[in-house]
């Protein structure tokens, strides 16, 4: 019985990363490679293309997770809040659209329209830079900060307490994260856990 239950549990974990890139990806301290990818406007954006940036809040999302819709005007106040002061928002979405449909270029070009982006919205077709960030959730957000022509890895993980109610939130992680290195001090809370859709990764 007890090498039937170890059966299982190994069985569940197997099914639990079936399909997820292998990798632990970056933690807060870890210095982020760039990276290049297609923006819903047809041009190709790098973080690079940002001269005057301080930092990033990079936000794996999509169009169809209730999370990410739940987080949409959240991620749009962050970047209206935050990308004057040096620390605009970069979205990607990584979904495979083979998995999940409403998630093709095609239909994110849409889904900014509709809800009036203002922010870039990439696609990451090979889902490499999710696999190199170890995003595993919509929406998962990497506040990064720039240090000596380097981008450092400064938090990771929800955009606050409250994935259903903005108004209900008491603990503002990415705001706080991004004021405190504003302020020149480093974040009080560096990691949380991401609440959201899991990313669907191309079956291998």
């Amino acid at each position: 019985m007890k090498k039937l239950n170890i059966l299982v549990a190994v069985l569940g974990l197997l099914v639990f990363f079936a399909g997820r890139p292998a990798g632990s990806g970056y933690e807060v301290g870890d210095e982020v490679k760039d990276f290049k990818l297609k923006s819903v406007d047809g041009k190709m954006v790098s973080m690079s293309d940002y001269k005057n940036a301080k930092g990033f809040i990079v936000v794996f999302d999509c169009n169809t997770c209730p999370y990410s819709k739940a987080y949409l005007k959240r991620i749009k106040a962050l970047n209206a809040k935050y990308e004057d002061k040096g620390y605009p928002v970069i979205a990607i979405n990584s979904n495979d659209p083979k998995k999940s449909p409403g998630d093709t270029y095609d239909e994110m070009v849409k889904y900014a329209k509709k809800n009036d982006y203002q922010h870039p919205y990439l696609y990451d077709a090979d889902q490499s830079v999710a696999a190199r960030f170890g995003a595993t959730n919509t929406p998962h957000v990497y506040v990064l900060k720039k240090d000596d022509g380097a981008l450092m890895v400064n938090y990771i993980g929800a955009i606050d307490n409250n994935s259903r109610d903005a108004d209900a939130a008491d603990k503002k992680y990415v705001e706080d994260a991004v004021d405190a290195l504003l302020s020149g001090s480093k974040p009080g809370v560096t990691k949380t856990k991401a609440i959201g859709c899991s990313i669907k990764w191309k079956s291998t």
